[in-house]
């Protein structure tokens, strides 16, 4: 092994070293006697959002495999905020970057790629992602990083403090401190799979549902068992959801998909803002949505216990998309029924 990859990988543990554990914190909801929700707080990374987890595995494993040599341009297929945690690992390892995003991508995701020194592609649409980024690290000498093949396996998913053994420890104390039901949306797949994985390593009783958006391929190719499922539509929920069944995703360690309207995202979303006074990315209002429907189908079976769920990114990245009244009605449509529903329920 050479020297410039011995220090990459010092520099990036370091940072791992320097990094505090994220929070996990209850939501205040009396209305679900018996029965808990937490938000894993993703949004405290350094970068933002979960995928600073995913970005450093993915380094680590490539320059562990011998992928990435000094002055090598890493290249991207991504919604943002991957390759906002990604542009970050690369500017600490001396490399440059370049994330190929689909034009829909928020301008504030698009902003922040660049100021950690990356460099932007942009395609039509997310099924042109793939393909555009084969090209492009091809026709530069390049490494395509390819997430949504290597999440899956980038994650020791048997601990060494990734998200799952975090959860679990960080829920030791509470009143019920094995989840009866764990919730995730799937972007690459790689949360959910080092979920279900680490489940059933520890045999804990614990069900794992993943949530899918409109215009993702995932929910169908798992009840059906068809990996071939394409789409020619990019999820509105940005950063889950995907137009074809990607490598990362691992249905044999689900218990249960459920699908979610794009409106019922964004109602949770602004729900959970007036709840804890906080703005939350929309894929949060998915997975909220997932813990809620769970927490109802607890109480009607009689059911206690706790449920968790992951706070993705923070929502000053969708200001000029999900937060923008004009953006919705115009791109999701009407929630109101939704938010009725948020109110009446559980407020």
């Amino acid at each position: 092994m050479n020297n410039w990859v011995v220090d990459a990988i010092g520099k990036i543990n370091a940072d791992a070293h320097r990094s505090a554990d994220t929070h996990l914190f209850k939501l205040p909801l009396p209305r679900l006697e018996g029965i808990d929700i937490y938000l894993k707080d993703e949004s405290t990374h350094p970068t933002g959002s979960l995928k600073h987890r995913l970005a450093r595995s993915l380094f680590l494993y490539a320059l562990c495999n011998g992928e990435i040599k000094e002055d090598m341009t890493v290249v991207e297929a991504s919604s943002g905020s991957t390759a906002v945690s990604e542009a970050y690992f690369a500017r600490m390892i001396g490399v440059p970057f370049i994330a190929v995003l689909p034009k829909s991508t928020a301008r504030s995701k698009i902003s922040q790629i660049e100021f950690y020194g990356g460099q932007t592609h942009f395609v039509e649409s997310a099924p042109q992602m793939h393909g555009a980024s084969v090209e492009l690290a091809a026709s530069i000498g390049g490494y395509f990083m390819d997430q949504f093949t290597f999440a899956e396996r980038a994650t020791d998913w048997r601990g060494n403090n990734n998200i799952a053994e975090s959860i679990f420890t960080q829920m030791e104390r509470e009143p019920h401190p094995v989840p009866s039901v764990l919730v995730m949306s799937a972007g690459t797949g790689g949360t959910s799979a080092t979920l279900g994985r680490y489940i059933r390593y520890r045999g804990y009783d614990t069900r794992l549902t993943v949530v899918d958006p409109e215009n993702s391929v995932f929910y169908d190719s798992y009840m059906t068992g068809d990996r071939s499922l394409v789409s020619d539509k990019s999820s509105r929920i940005e950063g889950i959801g995907r137009p074809k069944v990607e490598h990362s995703f691992q249905p044999g360690v689900i218990d249960k998909m459920l699908q979610v309207p794009d409106a019922a995202s964004i109602a949770t979303m602004l729900w959970l803002e007036k709840l804890i006074g906080r703005k939350a990315g929309p894929s949060t209002g998915t997975n909220l949505w997932g813990a809620l429907k769970s927490a109802q189908e607890m109480a009607k079976l009689g059911q206690s216990g706790s449920i968790v769920t992951l706070l993705c990114d923070g929502g000053e990245r969708y200001l000029d998309t999900c937060y923008d009244p004009t953006w919705v009605s115009t791109c999701v449509g009407d929630y109101e029924q939704y938010a009725v529903e948020l109110d009446g329920d559980f407020s």
